[in-house]
């Protein structure tokens, strides 16, 4: 029998037009589920560099990862053998750990697409839950990232904040996953029937079967087998390259390759007409054009039209992606800006050089006063009619969390008396996310809204219009594209 799929934009639109209220779950597995591959592997490869993993454990758990799915009583052993290593330890200092390796590489793994649906279901009032065998220390800051306040694990005993090196109670694998979650449900007035599964294991069909929705993820493949069988919808979500592919290095190295072609143009071009702006533009133009192509990346563009409507402007762009973002504001901007950047930035190979040239204003944010100065020359920018892009967040975030914005691009757009023009990334991150190495193939899509007046605004009106953008790009990015997509126009550039 051949596999249903369903894609994850058709089951959010299920989500949406569905029954809403707290007594609906959505209860998430987390390895293989919300995340590609397992956390475990980042802890591990920690454990080793210290070696605090002897050779028994070391072969317990190569057999168990190549070997049949555990029973519970094995998966219990297993982890036992583990832990007890840890016995002393403060549970501060692990969660710690938890918060290091979280940074260090399994945020890098998120899969976006069950980002998405955990919002959905967030929008929704459903009751999510994250289900997982594995310990608070791995699932922790994934949970606090996603606004997830219910999180079933496995727990580590502990004495007055101190491991004991045991399990507390029973750990959440197989039919111990489906007896907690079903024991949350009664606590908590959740009907089941009613309720979204989302797994991908064979040791997590007990939690699917308990769930009146269930949605095996990238499942294995007897759990796929059982899943066709039963007319179970699959989802496929996008995985990590595989890291002896080629192909993706490629291409990215070929799009650094029209960043330095390009460049070099402008120069040539700024040199000859002795006019820098004029190199520079046709340097962002080139790449906008180029640089997609050579990446085998695609555009869907909402509003396209309103980059155009008023300038100058301040250009506010979500933060996720440096090469990724340049190239949608060469491609939606194309020419006539220049950037306010992290003085770090400068230091970046290629970029920084380009940016330079381009009279970019680096900040230091650890300076107020140096921050402040720096913007100065971005205003007289505008004031001479060339618009400013810059990231109103300030800082990527480890993952599609929208940060905090700055007041800085407020503050500009005031003083030179220009408009703001709120361009919305939705999945820069997924192309190529912060400290990737190569760029995916894939569609970026984009929403530009119309340009928002500054004209007569207070330092009053500044922290209400922080406000109001930041929920205008929550809103396009939770509901995609939002208002947007009801009065914009979608512009679809094909390679």
């Amino acid at each position: 029998m051949s596999e249903l799929q369903i894609e994850t934009e058709t089951l959010i639109e299920q989500i949406r037009q569905g029954p809403s209220g707290p007594e609906i779950a959505a209860v998430f597995d987390f390895d293989g589920t919300l995340i590609d591959g397992f956390s475990a592997a980042a802890l591990y490869e920690h454990r080793l560099r210290s070696f605090e993993i002897g050779p028994d454990e070391l072969v317990r758990t190569v057999r168990a990862a190549l070997g049949p799915t555990l029973s519970e009583a094995q998966f219990t052993e297993l982890i036992e053998s583990g832990i007890q290593g840890w016995a002393g330890r403060t549970e501060d200092d692990l969660l710690e750990l938890g918060e290091r390796l979280f940074a260090q590489g399994v945020a890098g793994n998120l899969f976006h697409q069950a980002w998405r649906l955990v919002k959905a279901h967030q929008k929704q009032g459903h009751t999510v839950v994250i289900a997982t065998s594995a310990t608070e220390l791995q699932v922790a800051p994934l949970a606090r990232e996603l606004g997830v306040e219910h999180v079933l694990c496995t727990r580590l005993a502990t004495e007055g904040g101190v491991l004991t090196g045991a399990v507390e109670g029973r750990p959440p694998w197989g039919d111990g996953k489906v007896a907690a979650v079903e024991g949350f449900a009664e606590e908590h007035g959740l009907d089941l029937a009613f309720s979204h599964g989302y797994a991908n294991g064979d040791e997590d069909l007990p939690l699917l079967e308990a769930v009146g929705h269930p949605h095996p993820v990238n499942p294995s493949d007897e759990l796929a087998a059982i899943a066709a069988e039963r007319g179970w919808p699959v989802l496929r979500f996008r995985r990590v390259p595989d890291r002896f592919d080629p192909r993706p290095a490629i291409r990215t190295a070929a799009m650094y390759g029209t960043l330095l072609g390009t460049a070099g143009a402008g120069i040539l071009a700024g040199a000859l007409n002795n006019d820098r702006r004029l190199g520079v533009d046709l340097a962002t133009t080139l790449f906008g054009n180029l640089a997609g192509v050579i990446g085998n990346i695609d555009f869907e563009i909402i509003g396209e039209e309103n980059a155009w409507a008023a300038r100058p402007a301040v250009f506010f762009i979500n933060h996720q992606s440096t090469l990724i973002e340049y190239l949608v504001t060469s491609r939606v901007i194309r020419s006539g800006f220049t950037v306010v950047a992290k003085a770090e930035v400068k230091q970046m190979p290629v970029i920084g050089q380009l940016f330079s040239m381009a009279g970019v204003a680096f900040l230091d944010r650890a300076n107020r006063e140096k921050a402040i100065e720096a913007l100065r020359p971005a205003v007289e920018k505008l004031r001479s009619g060339t618009s400013v892009v810059m990231a109103p967040e300030g800082t990527r975030s480890l993952t599609p969390k929208l940060g905090r914005f700055k007041k800085g691009g407020f503050h500009m757009a005031v003083q030179a008396g220009v408009p703001i023009v709120p361009v919305v990334i939705r999945n820069a991150g997924e192309i190529m996310w912060r400290g990737a190495k190569t760029a995916r193939t894939g569609t970026i899509q984009v929403v530009v809204h119309p340009p928002v007046p500054t004209a007569g605004w207070t330092i009053a009106d500044i922290d209400r219009a922080r406000d109001e953008m930041q929920r205008l790009y929550q809103d396009t990015l939770d509901d995609w594209p939002g208002t947007a997509g009801a009065t914009g126009t979608v512009a679809a550039v094909t390679r």
